[in-house]
């Protein structure tokens, strides 16, 4: 059996290196709404999560669902104005998804992003004829670092979590990861391996990139 049957993929900071310009929208949604500017701090602990677990976070109380709704729809419109003509994808992606393509590797995605900005993503990257299953954060009952959107992608891909192999970029989504049982590839897009490895889940590898990871643990596929 081969080291994995099934691969899954986190999205922003790992198909792409674009939080930076999540960032920035963050940082432009507080100002407008006089908010304090994110902290460094702040943003490591809310990478990775979903809309309706940062924006209570960053407004110091509970939101209801229709301010919830405003907020997500007014920050990711300010990231897809950002993010416009910007996203690249990470090198070796294309070449590891061609790879699992012609091994017949089931893959999916595993994302805290809304619909609109998965689809925006993928199709800015031209991945969207890449990805038949895509499970969202806001699908299931909890969001990141919790396992359960990995979970239900494991499902969805009908095999059993631990014979899947995850790739993430956050603390949150590294810890999802191994909560649900899997084997976690983690890129260095938004942390340093430094910053990786000083969390609580560290991850079984560490790369760059896809390439370098083709190059290390998953040298099995060209082999």
């Amino acid at each position: 059996m081969p080291p994995a049957c099934g691969f899954i993929f986190d999205l922003d900071g790992t198909l792409v290196d674009n939080m930076a310009l999540h960032r920035e929208a963050f940082q432009r949604f507080s100002a407008e709404h006089a908010l304090p500017p994110l902290s460094d701090t702040t943003w490591e602990q809310l990478d990775g999560k979903r809309n309706r677990d940062i924006f209570p976070v960053l407004f110091g109380r509970d939101l209801k669902a229709d301010e919830l709704r405003r907020c997500s729809r007014g920050k990711e419109a300010l990231y897809r104005s950002l993010a416009a003509e910007r996203l690249v994808p990470l090198s070796g992606i294309h070449r590891l998804l061609a790879l699992l393509a012609a091994r017949g590797l089931p893959r999916a995605i595993a994302t805290s992003a809304p619909a609109e900005n998965v689809a925006f993503t993928l199709r800015a990257l031209r991945l969207d004829d890449r990805f038949s299953i895509v499970v969202r954060s806001d699908q299931v009952e909890r969001g990141k670092p919790h396992p359960d959107v990995y979970l239900a992608a494991a499902r969805r891909l009908d095999l059993d979590p631990s014979t899947c192999l995850a790739f993430e970029d956050a603390p949150a989504g590294v810890a999802a990861v191994l909560a649900a049982g899997m084997t976690c590839v983690a890129l260095t897009t938004t942390m340093t391996t430094h910053a990786l490895r000083a969390h609580g889940t560290v991850p079984h590898h560490i790369v760059a990139d896809y390439d370098e990871y083709l190059e290390g643990p998953g040298g099995w596929l060209v082999s």
